[in-house]
């Protein structure tokens, strides 16, 4: 098992809500490169919910695959409310998904600054063209820790568009 016991109950949770209601879910990761999908997708059956998911790490790749604005980019950093809403939005509008979740941050250690610090983290969801945003800051607590922490929140965002 990639994923400790709370984390693959939050995914089978949520992939058993989704499909219970024929819904797709997408993801758009930065600073968890992915494991947010590797979650959903470590369930059996898991292909009838999660159909695709983007891995933009870079500025280049949120602008060029997800259609991220250059000049949102420029003017608040790939790290910031407005970026990741714009991640949720524009995955929802390019994919068949019903629900969407985008995530970016800095997962450290260091490489932060005053501003923007290790352990910070923006993340949204698009349902129905509906977004939702959350800044979480973890703290400079180490680079799994980060990431891991990252993927549980995104989960709990997801499972709280079901309540």
């Amino acid at each position: 098992m990639l994923f400790g016991q709370g984390l693959t109950n939050k995914a089978e949770k949520l992939l058993k809500l989704a499909g219970g209601k024929h819904m797709r879910v997408a993801t758009a990761e930065s600073c968890t490169g992915g494991l947010i999908s590797a979650l959903l997708t470590e369930i059996p059956g898991s292909s009838i919910v999660i159909g695709r998911s983007f891995v933009t790490y870079s500025n280049r790749a949120k602008h060029e695959i997800l259609q991220v604005p250059a000049e949102l980019l420029r003017e608040h950093g790939a790290v910031s409310e407005e970026v990741v809403r714009a991640m949720a939005q524009n995955t929802f509008d390019m994919t068949t998904a019903h629900l969407t979740v985008a995530v970016s941050g800095i997962a450290g250690p260091g490489g932060g600054s005053a501003e923007k610090p290790a352990g910070l983290v923006h993340m949204a969801t698009c349902h129905e063209g509906d977004v939702i945003h959350k800044k979480h800051e973890f703290g400079d607590i180490g680079r799994t820790e980060v990431r891991l922490a990252t993927v549980d929140a995104a989960m709990e965002m997801l499972l709280a568009r079901f309540d």
